[in-house]
């Protein structure tokens, strides 16, 4: 359409990684601009928008009754739309600062496992929150080529991108993924075992953003000074008052062995399910980790004695979905047959 390239001079096109925990947006010739965490608060009475990413993030288990703090995706999908969009057009606004004349052009990543309808509710949610297109990426193949892998040769490239909500494994070749499992098992439920271990082991309940600053603190899947201790505060659940207690290092690796665990458990599968010239050429490349959760400590090596492949971490895991994404946005033509659910408006 003549349009099309015109309106790309005045807009501010964007990739996103809407993610459970955190969302990125990345701005067609500027890079990522935006990294907050995948939450809002609204007021209870008039389900109005108070605050949203990380000034929301500070409010978690501290607001007063008339004030709800809302995680509007689960699972790497879409649990509650009317927050989500809300979100999304905070974002969208806040990255763009004001700039931009008309309806941008928008790429979102999404699990690789979701359904028609949980890509659609993406798409829609896109739209509503201004964009004038919307496409969706697989996460893994976004990470892929975020992390600098040659996804378009003829050749195996395998990425597992540990997530918030979401665990996304695939072997990618040709510009498509030949063999993926999409585990719901992340960091989320790393922080979880960590709650329920302090909960069991020293009687203490901790919030979730306590957990949370323990597995970035002292994490590990294997960890190399078990003896490392972090202070933690909770709950005495037998006082039921304000305690502090010590954490380990090799207490938070034992409280994240059952989600370590399925994790590698779902490598092993996808590999198992790799056609073998995939997986000879794995072998030669190895695994690559991206994600937030993959700079969990040891994982790696972990990784690498289990499956006997080698295992590195991509270069700022934390960003390779939205660079990915970004990286498509900026050739769209060249990447425009890896998209999917497109949708415009106007």
């Amino acid at each position: 359409m003549f349009l099309d390239p015109i309106l790309a001079l005045f807009s501010r096109d964007l990739a996103v990684d809407l993610g459970t925990a955190n969302s990125l947006v990345y701005i067609k010739g500027a890079g990522v601009v935006l990294r907050e965490p995948s939450v809002v608060a609204i007021r209870k009475d008039s389900g109005s928008l108070l605050q949203a990413g990380e000034e929301a993030n500070r409010m978690v288990g501290k607001t007063p009754g008339n004030i709800n703090v809302i995680r509007p995706l689960r699972d790497g999908v879409i649990a509650d739309f009317d927050m989500t969009e809300l979100m999304l057009r905070h974002f969208v606004v806040k990255a763009h600062n004001g700039r931009g004349l008309v309806r941008p052009r928008v790429i979102i990543g999404v699990p690789s496992g979701v359904t028609e309808v949980e890509k659609r509710a993406v798409v829609d949610a896109a739209l509503q929150a201004g964009a004038r297109e919307a496409y969706v990426i697989e996460e893994p193949l976004a990470a892929a080529i975020g992390a600098g892998l040659p996804v378009f040769l003829p050749s195996g490239n395998m990425i597992v991108d540990i997530g918030g909500g979401t665990t996304e494994i695939a072997v990618i070749s040709l510009g498509g993924i030949v063999v993926s499992r999409s585990i719901r098992v992340a960091g989320d439920e790393m922080d979880d075992a960590i709650m329920q271990y302090v909960k069991k082991t020293h009687n203490v309940v901790i919030g979730s953003k306590t957990a949370e600053n323990v597995k970035k603190s002292i994490g590990a899947a294997s960890c190399s000074d078990p003896q490392a201790f972090m202070e933690v505060k909770g709950r005495d659940m037998v006082t039921g008052l304000p305690k502090a207690v010590q954490v380990s290092s090799g207490e938070i690796e034992q409280a994240l062995k059952d989600p370590l665990a399925e994790i590698i458990e779902g490598v092993k599968q996808t590999l198992e399910r790799t056609p073998p010239e995939l997986a000879a050429d794995i072998i030669d490349k190895g695994i690559v980790l991206s994600g937030g959760a993959s700079l969990i400590e040891g994982l790696d090596f972990v990784l690498q004695e289990v499956t006997g492949i080698p295992v590195v971490r991509a270069d700022d895991p934390l960003t390779c979905v939205v660079r990915g994404a970004g990286m498509a946005l900026e050739d769209f033509r060249r990447f425009r047959r890896i998209l999917t659910s497109s949708s415009r408006v106007g």
